[in-house]
């Protein structure tokens, strides 16, 4: 499920995850599953189904727009100048240099007037099943060699033209993402294919790391080396 079932064109959240994720779960466990296996990537998704997410009013395309925009022109320190000042709050408790997070920041404030942390729901909400939190994990080296490997054969196997074929939507979301961006670079010539593959390993280091440090602040995950 969730294979294959989103276009890149649409705006899609981890909210709208849960929406769609909960109730298929239901479904499947009323049908008669005893287990189901969610694996992923990205904590936010993760934490969606788990604890549920606060229910953000929806975003504004033409805000939204005006947004992103600006925060490719000025850069991210911009923009978190801007959320300091009108929503303080928010600023000192939000990740600054999270471009996406300042966004939608600044965007709830300004449809709303409310501090966007003042949407943070107050504790889990009660799911119908059990959760049991697995995370699969390897040796430091081990990881940065798979990741080398595995950008390796991205390119191999044809990244560069995928990401050409996805030129006219460089702008949603999913293709701000790491291994379209720095691909996306490498095609307006401000950087050669060799970097753009270095930048790709590094950055993909960088999402590891970040991926760990997410889960080692929640203390029911067991931790398992393959």
């Amino acid at each position: 499920y969730f294979i294959h079932s989103h276009s890149v064109t649409q705006n899609y959240t981890a909210g709208d995850y849960e929406l769609e994720a909960i109730p298929l779960i239901e479904k499947l466990f009323a049908e008669g599953h005893d287990t189901l296996v969610m694996t992923g990537g990205s904590g936010f998704y993760i934490d969606a189904v788990c604890n549920g997410l606060d229910r953000l009013p929806d975003a504004d395309p033409v805000m939204r727009k005006e947004l992103t925009a600006r925060l490719q022109e000025e850069g991210v320190a911009a923009l978190a100048e801007e959320l300091r000042n009108i929503d303080p709050e928010s600023w000192a408790a939000i990740d600054r240099n999270n471009g996406h997070r300042v966004v939608r920041a600044i965007e709830v404030f300004r449809q709303t007037g409310r501090p966007f942390v003042s949407f943070k729901l107050e504790g889990p909400k009660e799911r119908s099943f059990d959760i049991e939190k697995i995370c699969l994990t390897r040796p430091r080296e081990e990881i940065y060699e798979r990741i080398d490997r595995r950008v390796t054969q991205m390119i191999d196997e044809g990244l560069v033209d995928e990401v050409k074929s996805l030129s006219q939507f460089r702008d949603m979301p999913a293709l701000r993402t790491v291994g379209y961006k720095e691909i996306f670079d490498y095609l307006d010539g401000n950087i050669d294919l060799d970097e753009a593959v270095r930048l790709i390993r590094r950055n993909t280091r960088h999402y590891a790391k970040k991926q760990l440090t997410w889960w080692k602040r929640d203390p029911s995950v067991k931790w398992v080396t393959p």
